[in-house]
């Protein structure tokens, strides 16, 4: 036989107080700070005694908030966004909100799929990271007064909040460590060509070695995938080529890693006697003695901070909170590169 549950107002009863400071103490808002000591005392007391638990769906029927915040992440098998799924999950904890991670497949339709099924559980808000949604989804959930943050990319639409690295700026931090180091042939292994992220790292490297009167020497792509970053690198030192870059800067350092090992122990090479690597990210793994990768870092907890932040003022707000934020990167030199000078 199934047990009957306990509800606020027999805990009320037990405690010899009114229903609604039973509210109050179990509420996860500024009500319970009214509370007095002794009343809170005596509600826990009776609480703990009849084995009372609020009814989190039950207070979402009347607060209309779910506390629920939906992530949506395109992969993780990258250090980057597996830490950042860390953060964010202790954040809203902290913040009295559950994270709700949903997985995306590649497709388009896969992701109007994703997201209409994570409308389902009537989110507060969806925080995306590194995937881009389609202009009738973002203003259907404008619609729905459900908030949108882009975390680590971007888009053109009006009714998206962002936050991200000075992505641009942060190419040309890498371009003027490698001029500087004396580097002459100068490639590019980049990450997926539709991503913000890719595409203004590139640009931004690309305009500062043309302001320091240097060209790019070649270009290969690694789609943000190891096995096809091994093979772009392989048709970078292509013995069929009439030369090969002294340097590479590689749009993120999961795939500056994957490089490093082919031009190691694939190719020979010695990094960065033969060949400099610059990566993006400064993931964990890029300070590892076994690669001690220069790279260009992202601000990743300030990031999640601003991206939470954003979040909570648009849920208030609504679309008056609306904001994009650009963090600036900084360079940090391992043994991957020279000395500049």
């Amino acid at each position: 036989m199934k047990k009957s549950l306990v509800t606020s107002t027999d805990v009320a009863r037990r405690a010899g107080v009114s229903q609604s400071a039973v509210s109050r103490t179990f509420s996860k808002g500024p009500t319970q700070s009214s509370v007095a000591a002794k009343t809170r005392e005596k509600v826990m007391q009776a609480a703990d005694e009849l084995g009372y638990r609020p009814n989190a769906i039950a207070r979402s029927l009347i607060t209309q908030r779910s506390m629920i915040v939906g992530l949506l992440f395109s992969y993780l098998d990258n250090q980057f966004y597996a830490l950042a799924l860390e953060k964010f999950c202790l954040a809203l904890q902290q913040k009295g909100y559950h994270a709700m991670v949903f997985m995306m497949p590649d497709t388009v339709l896969d992701v109007e799929k994703t997201v209409s099924d994570m409308l389902e559980y009537q989110v507060d808000g969806i925080i995306t990271a590194s995937v881009e949604l389609s202009s009738r989804l973002c203003e259907y959930c404008a619609s729905q007064n459900i908030p949108v943050v882009m975390f680590n990319r971007t888009q053109d639409e009006p009714h998206m909040s962002s936050v991200t690295t000075d992505n641009i700026g942060g190419g040309r931090l890498a371009a003027r460590h490698l001029v500087d180091g004396g580097y002459e042939r100068i490639a590019v292994l980049a990450g997926w060509e539709g991503a913000s992220t890719n595409r203004d790292r590139e640009l931004g490297f690309i305009t500062e070695l043309e302001a320091s009167g240097a060209s790019l020497f070649d270009r290969a792509v690694g789609h943000f995938d190891l096995k096809k970053t091994a093979e772009a690198t392989r048709a970078l030192y292509s013995p069929t080529k009439a030369g090969h870059p002294d340097a590479l800067f590689v749009t993120s350092d999961q795939m500056a890693i994957a490089a490093m090992d082919v031009l190691r122990f694939k190719l020979g090479l010695r990094v960065p006697d033969d060949v400099a690597v610059i990566g993006f990210d400064d993931i964990p793994m890029a300070a590892m003695p076994a690669y001690d990768l220069t790279t260009i870092r992202q601000p990743i907890n300030r990031m999640v901070d601003e991206t939470v932040r954003t979040l909570f003022d648009c849920i208030d707000r609504g679309p008056d909170a609306l904001r994009r934020v650009s963090l600036d990167g900084q360079l940090v030199q391992r043994s991957s590169t020279r000395n500049p000078g």
